[in-house]
Formats: C-alpha cells, sequence, structure tokens
C-alpha cells in the first residue's frame, strides 16, 4: 500500500484534521482513569462528596469532548477513505482505457474487473480502519504505558509480559495470513473468469448439454475460494478468544500483585484501579493493532495489484511531437515494408509487407484463416505498433501522429459487431454524437438498418441490452456499420464485417456503400469472394507474406492461392460473372 501513499495529495488537509482530533480522542479516553483514581482516592476514600462531584463533573466534560473527536475521527476516516478508493478507482479505469491489446494480452478482462472492484474495495475497507485505529492504537499505547509506569513502576512487567505473548502471537498469525491472502486474490480472479465464461458462453452450454462440467468447473473454484475464506476468518476467530484470555489473566495478574501492594502501603487502591485500566488501554491498543495486522496483508496483495495495473505504461502512446498530414491526401494509407511480431512470438505473424490503398479504390485482404488479415488492419488505428517498417496516412507515419487525429480519419468495423447497453439512436450516435436524426436516419438507411429498426418497439429509442444480446448478429453488424458511416471518416476499415448477413442484405448494402463512399478509401478484410471480387485492388496473404495483388480476374490468372479460395466458394461459373460492385468510381 505504501506505493499509492503518493496518490493521498488531496487529502492533506483531512489528515491532518485527523491527526489532531485523533490526538483529542486519545487525551480525553486516557484523562479518565485518573479521574476515577482521584474520586477513589480523595473522594469515597475521604469521603469528600465535594471531590466526586467536581471530579465527576470533569470526567463527563471530557468524555463528550472524546465523543465528539470520535465522531469527527469516523467521519474524515470514511470520507478520505471513500475519496481514496473513488480516485484510485477513475485512475485505474483511465489507465485501463489507454492500453493497447498488447496490454490487454497481459492481464485478462476478469482480473482487471477484479482488480478495479474488489481490490480497490478491500483497499478503502482497511484503510478505514487504519485512519480510524492504527494511528490511535500506537499513541495510546504508548501514551497509556508511560501513565501506568508513573502509577505503579513494580508491576508494569505485567503489561510487558502481556504485550510480548500478545507480539509473538501477531507475527506468527502475520507469516500465517500473507500466503492466504495472494491466493485468496487470484482465486477471486479464477471465479470471474469461470464466471463470465459461463454467462457469455450459455447458449453453447445449453447447445452441448455440458451445464453440470461447467456446475462442477464453477463447484471447484467457489470451494477453493470458500475454503479459504475459512481459513482467514478462523485465524480471526482463533485471534478473538485469546486476546480476552490475555486481558482475563492480565486483570488477575494486576489484582494479585496490586493487593499486596496496597496491604503494604505501597499502592493506593485508586492508583491501583487507574493502572488496570491502563493496562486494558495498552492492550486494547494492541488488540486493535493486531487486527490490522491480519487485515493488512490482503489489502496489501490488493494494493500491489491496483498499483501493477497503474504503472503499467502503455507501448502505445502519443508523440511528443505532432505531425500534421496532408489535407489534401485524403485518407491514402500506405504499407512500407511492414513487419510484425506478437509480444514473445518466435516468428512474426508477417514480414516486409508493402501496399497502398487510396481515396476512391477499395482494398480488399484475403488469405486463409491465421494468416494475419485481420492483425494487418489493426496495425492502421495503432492497436499494436509495427515491429519494423512503417505505415503511412496520409504522408505522416501513424506513430507521429496524434491519436485522436489518427481515430477521426478512421470508420472502423470490427469482426464481430460491438454495441453499448443504451438505445439504437445512442449506439448509432456513439462516434458522432452531434449528428442530426436525419444524418443518423440516412446512415442508417445506407446500412440497410432502417427497416429492422422500424418494426423494433420505439424505434431509434428501442432499448439495446449489454453487447446488444437483445438483437441478431447480422443486425449487430448493420448498427456497427451505420455507425462508422455517421461517423464520416476518410478510412473506412470494414474487418469481415458482412459476414453476418445474407446474399440479399450483402448485396444491397454494398450497391449503397458505393455510391455513398465513392471518394473514400475503404479497406475490406473478407472470407466471402462475392464481396470483393470487383474491389480495384485484392491483397492475398499466405503464410506472413503477400502472394498476389491485383483484380479478380488477374488474381484468377495469376495467383494460385486466390484461385484455390475462390475455387472452394464459387463455381467455374460464377467465379466470371459479375457481381455487384461494393465500390463504383465516379467518373
Amino acid at each position: 500500500m505504501l506505493k499509492l501513499v503518493k496518490y493521498f495529495k488531496p487529502f492533506i488537509l483531512a489528515l491532518l484534521a485527523l491527526v489532531v482530533l485523533t490526538f483529542g480522542q486519545v487525551a480525553t479516553t486516557l484523562a479518565l482513569p485518573d479521574y476515577m483514581a482521584t474520586i477513589i482516592n480523595k473522594g469515597v476514600v475521604a469521603k469528600d462528596s465535594g471531590v466526586i462531584l467536581s471530579t465527576g463533573t470533569m470526567m463527563l466534560t471530557v468524555a463528550l469532548l472524546g465523543a465528539v473527536c470520535m465522531i469527527g475521527v469516523g467521519f474524515l476516516a470514511a470520507r478520505i477513505a471513500t475519496g481514496f478508493a473513488k480516485n484510485i478507482r477513475e485512475l485505474t479505469f483511465r489507465q485501463v482505457e489507454g492500453f493497447s491489446l498488447a496490454e490487454f494480452d497481459t492481464f485478462s478482462t476478469a482480473s482487471l474487473i477484479t482488480r478495479s472492484t474488489n481490490d480497490v474495495q478491500q483497499i478503502q475497507m482497511v484503510l478505514v480502519m487504519l485512519l480510524r485505529i492504527a494511528l490511535m492504537a500506537p499513541i495510546m499505547g504508548i501514551w497509556a504505558i508511560l501513565k501506568a509506569y508513573q502509577l505503579a513502576p513494580s508491576m508494569t512487567w505485567i503489561m510487558a509480559l502481556a504485550v510480548g505473548v500478545l507480539l509473538c502471537m501477531i507475527a506468527t498469525l502475520f507469516v500465517v495470513a500473507l500466503p492466504k491472502f495472494k491466493k485468496l486474490q487470484k482465486t477471486v480472479d479464477r471465479l470471474n473468469l469461470v464466471t463470465r465464461e459461463i454467462l457469455t458462453g450459455l447458449r453453447v452450454i445449453r447447445a452441448f448439454n455440458t451445464h453440470r462440467a461447467e456446475e462442477q468447473k464453477f463447484d471447484g473454484v467457489n470451494r477453493e475460494l470458500t475454503r479459504l475464506n475459512l481459513f482467514v476468518n478462523r485465524l480471526m476467530v482463533v485471534l478473538m478468544p485469546a486476546m480476552m484470555l490475555i486481558i482475563g489473566l492480565t486483570s488477575i495478574a494486576i489484582i494479585w500483585v496490586g493487593a499486596h501492594e496496597v496491604d503494604a502501603g505501597n499502592l493506593l487502591i485508586g492508583n491501583m484501579i487507574a493502572f488496570m485500566q491502563y493496562s486494558m488501554q495498552v492492550i486494547f491498543a494492541f488488540l486493535m493493532l493486531s487486527i490490522i495486522f491480519i487485515l493488512v496483508p490482503r489489502a496489501a496483495v490488493s494494493a500491489g495489484r491496483v498499483e501493477e495495473v497503474i504503472a503499467t505504461k502503455p507501448q502505445i502512446l502519443d508523440p511528443l511531437r505532432r505531425k500534421r498530414t496532408q489535407p489534401s491526401a485524403g485518407g491514402v494509407v500506405e504499407f512500407k515494408d511492414v513487419t510484425f511480431s506478437y509480444p514473445g512470438a518466435a516468428e512474426p505473424v508477417f514480414k516486409n509487407v508493402s501496399f497502398t490503398a487510396r481515396p476512391g479504390e477499395t482494398t480488399a485482404i484475403v488469405g486463409s484463416t491465421g494468416s494475419g488479415k485481420t492483425t494487418l488492419v489493426n496495425l492502421i488505428p495503432r492497436f499494436y505498433d509495427v515491429s519494423s517498417g512503417s505505415i503511412i496516412v496520409d504522408g505522416v507515419d501513424v506513430r507521429e501522429q496524434k491519436m485522436e487525429d489518427l481515430y477521426h480519419k478512421i470508420g472502423y468495423v470490427p469482426q464481430r459487431g460491438v454495441l453499448f447497453s443504451g438505445t439504437v439512436e445512442t449506439n448509432l450516435k456513439y462516434g458522432a454524437p452531434r449528428a442530426s436524426d436525419e444524418q443518423m436516419r440516412r446512415a442508417a438507411s445506407i446500412a440497410q438498418a432502417a427497416d429492422f429498426i422500424g418494426e423494433l418497439e420505439g424505434g431509434y429509442d428501442a432499448p439495446i441490452a449489454q453487447g446488444g444480446q437483445n438483437i441478431s448478429g447480422g443486425q449487430k453488424q448493420r448498427l456497427a456499420i451505420a455507425r462508422a458511416l455517421l461517423h464520416d471518416p476518410e478510412i473506412f476499415i470494414f474487418d469481415d464485417s458482412f459476414s453476418a448477413l445474407d446474399f440479399k442484405t450483402d448485396a444491397r448494402l454494398r450497391e449503397a456503400l458505393a455510391q455513398e463512399t465513392s471518394d473514400k478509401t475503404i479497406i475490406i478484410v473478407a472470407q466471402r469472394i462475392t464481396t470483393i471480387m470487383n474491389a480495384e485492388k485484392i491483397i492475398v496473404l499466405n503464410e506472413g507474406a503477400i502472394v498476389g495483388e491485383g483484380t479478380h480476374a488477374e488474381l484468377l490468372g495469376n495467383c494460385t492461392v486466390y484461385k484455390e479460395i475462390a475455387g472452394s466458394q464459387l463455381s467455374d461459373e460464377e467465379l466470371t460473372r459479375s457481381r455487384p460492385a461494393l465500390r463504383r468510381k465516379t467518373a
């Protein structure tokens, strides 16, 4: 947790006020035994009712002041801990938002969810106790020892013995608990992972009737988490009876030894009772510290996990010096000897890839499964950075452009249409919040989404569930395409975005796109040959290299790989038949 201390700067004044109130709370708490000793020694023994009344009034006043200080400490501790947790969650979320796909390959989704929720909650809970107890306990313990020593120096060995036994017990629990807390948080990660897999893949689980196997998988992780929690809780259960035993034995020892001192005339009865009260305060202070020591290891593990996310430096950042692109270029994308390898991979996905995609043309990328088509187009918006070579957009390397400027030029439609919870309208205007309703409807019409949107209850105000689970895959794809169209970029990237559409809808959509995007740069990753037959340029990837480049007719004649792919989908007659063009160049 010490690594996160630097984020306490906004709470410095509150922390100072908390320290002042804590000293006030300790001072008022430790003043009461002195007043009690005065009442017993001067009031009860001497039978002086005036001393009893005056000292009792002071005790009530001090008790009220102590209560005010305690309320203030609790209030400030809660505000500081809650505000700190809020800031840490916000900082973690912003950090994750800036991650590239390389960082997401390092942290699993389940782990990131656990770190930003459960781990931060653990830090907040322990921080409240630290501010309320850990700050007060050592002050109270040391102060109470000094006060007790002033009253009865000959009996301080009793407190020392009790504290020594207590420290040995705390140290043992600390050594045993720390490894279990580390394992506990990792098990929470696994439980989140298994739960997300089951909920996400519920349809597949039911289709293959494997719900019992998934139940067993969940039950195994759940039992492991339960076992670890029980172990940790049993440590706490052992702690409390042991503390009560130490307190009881200490009280007996003080009364036994103190009675002999009183009988010998070396100690007043009131001072003995006050000494006992101070001893209880010392033991109580160490009891509070022991509870903190049991909880701190888990919070330390959580703090380390959160700090790991916050301290991770994204590999893809905005350049220090921003370069402006050529305004007249209008969306030219050029790959120059691009080689890319995933971190830790033995071989590159592809190497020495060079081609140019220009405005007014469709550049299609095809190839066998695993040939790197999606990875190739993911390099354009800098989801990853190239290992060597360069990608030039409008005359400037993408690594020298501000990402905000680069994203403004690109309309990206992924393989799986991603929608967010909200309405149809909020999803369509996600990249263009200021777009008019007329522009939104036009984009939906071009994407062939207007008809099914009109059939939804509420039309464009119809609710969309998380991930678009209440609509079909084809409908999600059309909404994703409409969202990219409404963004009105210079470069469109369609990453196999037409595969979920039927052939009739696919043809209508490509024809409408041809009219709307005649001056745009279009880059398509496709599995269907019919989707890219009329592209101005088709690039064929195979085993990490470009093995063919040209039009459909040219590649049928000079590229064996393309001919095999096309032949596996179309008959000889269909191979030579004209298809509706995705692009239609203007005269």
